[in-house]
């Protein structure tokens, strides 16, 4: 293609809101260019983030599984081991295989990938920089889809060694006998589950009164109980004040209440959230607004930003930073460009935390439908009661749904057990059609399955809704 070929659509990124974007473009007839700056396609999620820790996450509940519970199947092991480089060769080679997955995609749907560092010159115009050589593409319209990248704090400096990112704590080439995370959300549950099944000492300092301040409050406070009975460390209302890395430790300064103390773990990872990654995209110069505190580009319900034929999704924009979120989004802004009436309903994304139990939910919580003074009825149902959860010997967690007081019209549901990451497809799509409780209750599921549970809150909000 010469430098200044026209094209109709230049995704910048290849994530999973970027290449997912590119191929839609392709399927309606535009001619895409993807440009990614690493020399690996999928972005943050496929590489260093959804994709690996969820390998690592599988692989250490094997492990915990052979170790805790395969006695009680019957099932003798004898003296048990594991090899760590083993494992993380596993999850390096699903990694690799994904993401030719993608590349493969890409190139059968037509859209040129083209390698080096995407920024706006002006509107649609992009400059690509690679290995020192320049190359301008001129296309139609421009798709951001550049993703995140951890937030650093003050005093914690990254390391890369002993004071990590989540980048650096799905690859340690050895189990650390201690290991504290600062921050209570999904990243350092999951990674936190994966290392203390392995054999680390885990401490989870969260400032704030509770972990997954996002969950529903009787979720939370389950999961909470639940990750203390496995071992976890839970550490609420502190804060790390600062952290010095030796050679072999960190020592870190605690500060709780008016307390202060000095803790030494082997690593540290910091996982208080992720932040936009807007750094040398051109955006000001393109006149692109942004939001002044949090760096989140602004965009409309077309995803369109304030410049108009310039587009942006995903991590970039305000919303929860989940890779479905991002797909939706690039499918939704290439419909658009395309004249199309794309649309996301934000009201029904899904959330996951892969720890084990696994937590997910959609909609509305509890402490939400409070606030917003909805009249509303609660179902509970436990997994003990589910067969298929004992049969498995995994019967820890309940499900909720919640449901309008008078219309009975599902406002959320709220999962936290086994599967909860799959059953919660079928709460999303109870959602998307505006179901109510009784349709759920009425539907036939298969038994025995850990979704009966789902059936039977949903019997359990009629009840309420019959004698409110």
């Amino acid at each position: 293609m010469a430098s200044k070929e026209m094209v109709d659509l230049i995704v910048i990124g290849s994530g999973p809101g970027g290449y997912v974007a590119a191929v839609r473009a392709a399927q309606l007839g535009m001619k895409t260019v993807c440009v990614e700056k690493s020399s690996n396609l999928g972005g943050v999620c496929l590489n260093v983030g959804c994709i690996p820790s969820k390998a690592l996450l599988d692989s250490s509940e094997y492990y915990h599984l052979a170790k805790e519970h395969f006695a009680d199947h019957g099932i003798k092991t004898g003296k048990l081991e594991f090899d760590l480089s083993t494992m993380m060769a596993r999850k390096d080679t699903v990694v690799k295989e994904l993401t030719e997955n993608v590349r493969k995609l890409l190139e059968s749907n037509r859209v040129e990938i083209i390698h080096g560092h995407g920024r706006i010159l002006e509107k649609g115009s992009v400059e690509v920089v690679s290995g020192g050589k320049q190359r301008v593409i001129q296309g139609k319209a421009i798709l951001l889809a550049t993703g995140s990248k951890p937030i650093a704090v003050p005093g914690l400096a990254f390391d890369g060694k002993r004071i990590v990112s989540s980048t650096e704590a799905l690859s340690f080439d050895k189990v650390p006998k201690t290991l504290g995370i600062v921050g209570g959300g999904y990243i350092g549950l999951e990674l936190g589950s994966v290392w203390q099944r392995l054999g680390s000492k885990v401490t989870v300092i969260e400032m704030l009164p509770k972990i997954g301040t996002t969950l529903d409050g009787q979720v939370g406070r389950t999961l909470d109980r639940i990750l203390r009975k496995q071992g976890m460390e839970l550490r609420m209302n502190t804060r790390v004040v600062k952290a010095e890395a030796t050679a072999r430790k960190v020592k870190a300064t605690l500060k709780e209440s008016k307390k202060t103390e000095e803790v030494t773990f082997d690593r540290l990872l910091v996982a208080v959230g992720r932040k936009p990654l807007v750094k040398d995209l051109g955006l000001e110069a393109a006149g692109v607004d942004t939001d002044p505190e949090t760096g989140h580009v602004l965009v409309d319900a077309t995803c369109q930003t304030s410049v108009p034929g310039i587009y942006a999704i995903g991590d970039l924009t305000p919303g929860p930073m989940l890779a479905h979120k991002a797909s939706a989004e690039g499918i939704a802004a290439v419909e658009c460009i395309a004249g199309q009436a794309g649309e996301v309903n934000y009201d029904a994304i899904p959330a996951v935390v892969y720890t084990w139990p696994e937590v997910a939910s959609v909609g509305l919580t509890e402490e939400q439908v409070k606030e917003r003074g909805i009249p509303y009825c609660v179902g509970t149902y436990p997994f003990l009661g589910a067969g298929r959860a004992r049969c498995m010997g995994e019967t820890e967690g309940f499900v909720k749904l919640i449901a309008h007081g008078k219309t009975d019209r599902i406002l959320g549901v709220h999962i936290i057990g086994p599967r909860a990451a799959d059953m919660i497809a079928e709460c999303v799509l109870a959602l998307e059609f505006g179901a109510s409780s009784e349709d759920v209750a009425r539907t036939v599921h298969g038994h025995p399955t850990f979704a009966e549970a789902l059936q039977e809150a949903a019997l359990a909000v009629r009840k309420c809704s019959i004698y409110r």
